[in-house]
């Protein structure tokens, strides 16, 4: 115990850039934890929406999602989302949705929106259409 006491007086940069990356850590596991909305894998995602006549909800732009989607998606861009313009969806308020974005970055905040206006069965895909790429799983251009 003396050492480490040692060490962190002689080292307390480091130290203490240590313990804020602990907590850290700690935050973000009790955050996902405590969230309503859960991050699911492309398989995950696929087998929810496949199984329980689900609908995978793109919140990219419309020229993002143009480029390539996943198969039966449906595009409703973050800006509509933030807008509480989610009438699209209506018919999925108690089915199961997952929401995609690029990188799964923005998708959580427009799951947790989405969790807010009423949805009951809100995730997300963890990663993204670079997610669902890297699984190797194909994209539909329209």
């Amino acid at each position: 115990m003396e050492q480490i006491l040692a060490f962190a007086a002689d080292h307390y940069l480091m130290s203490i850039l240590w313990v804020v990356l602990l907590i850290a850590i700690i935050v973000t596991y009790a955050q996902a934890a405590t969230s309503k909305v859960k991050a699911l894998s492309p398989q995950q995602a696929t087998l929810l929406v496949n199984r329980n006549d689900g609908v995978f909800v793109d919140t990219r732009s419309i020229d993002e999602f143009r480029k390539g989607h996943i198969h039966g998606a449906i595009n409703l861009p973050a800006e509509r989302i933030r807008k509480n313009d989610t009438a699209a969806l209506e018919k999925y308020k108690s089915a199961p949705i997952v929401v995609v974005c690029a990188t799964g970055m923005t998708a959580k905040s427009m799951a947790q929106q989405l969790t807010k206006a009423g949805y009951e069965n809100v995730a997300l895909l963890q990663g993204g259409i670079s997610a669902w790429q890297g699984a190797s799983f194909p994209l539909v251009n329209k």
